[in-house]
């Protein structure tokens, strides 16, 4: 089993019957996938980080009553820092992996280029839970203002920004169910 199978293995197992956020992670990291061969970056740091940025979720709405991202960002990189361990990363990545989890809900903080993929990432699939996408023109400046990388903007707007049944809409949503 590669790693980026083994680290699915452990987060749906940690999720357990948690379908969301398993279905989550696994789009989250289907997209910073696309955004790596775009944008270059740290294969496992951004894959590891993508799999397992909500991992502390769980936890956050047990200690705290909250789902907020402040709580996934406390509770998440002592969890993850385990799993890494278990499935022999590095020091160096599981210690990147956790800054990006720890971050991944306040952007600035941290300005590499494998943590815009997976912020991006987060973001291509929160879009539609945060915002109105039905507002074109507006969708249009928050993507402008949200997205952190290029690809990650080009991204969305492909997504969320063309016609639905478009012949661009169509070969878009064939990309991504066939990839």
């Amino acid at each position: 089993m590669d790693t980026k199978q083994a680290l699915l293995k452990v987060m749906e197992d940690y999720f357990d019957s948690d379908v969301k956020r398993i279905n989550h992670a696994r789009w989250v990291t289907e997209y910073a996938e696309k955004l790596l061969d775009r944008e270059g970056g740290d294969r496992p740091v951004v894959i590891g980080a993508a799999i397992l940025h909500d991992i502390g979720i769980h936890q956050a709405e047990q200690k705290h009553g909250s789902t907020l991202g402040k709580y996934q960002e406390m509770e998440g990189p002592p969890i993850a820092r385990d799993i890494l361990a278990r499935l022999g990363y590095s020091p160096e990545h599981i210690t990147e992996i956790c800054d990006i989890i720890a971050h991944h809900h306040s952007p600035g903080k941290i300005t590499t280029r494998n943590f815009s993929i997976v912020y991006d990432a987060d973001w291509l699939v929160n879009l539609r839970d945060e915002y109105d996408i039905g507002d074109k023109a507006r969708l249009g400046h928050i993507i402008d203002r949200v997205f952190l990388t290029g690809s990650g903007k080009a991204l969305a707007r492909s997504i969320y920004l063309v016609e639905p049944g478009s012949l661009k809409d169509l070969v878009w949503r064939d990309m991504i169910m066939f990839r």
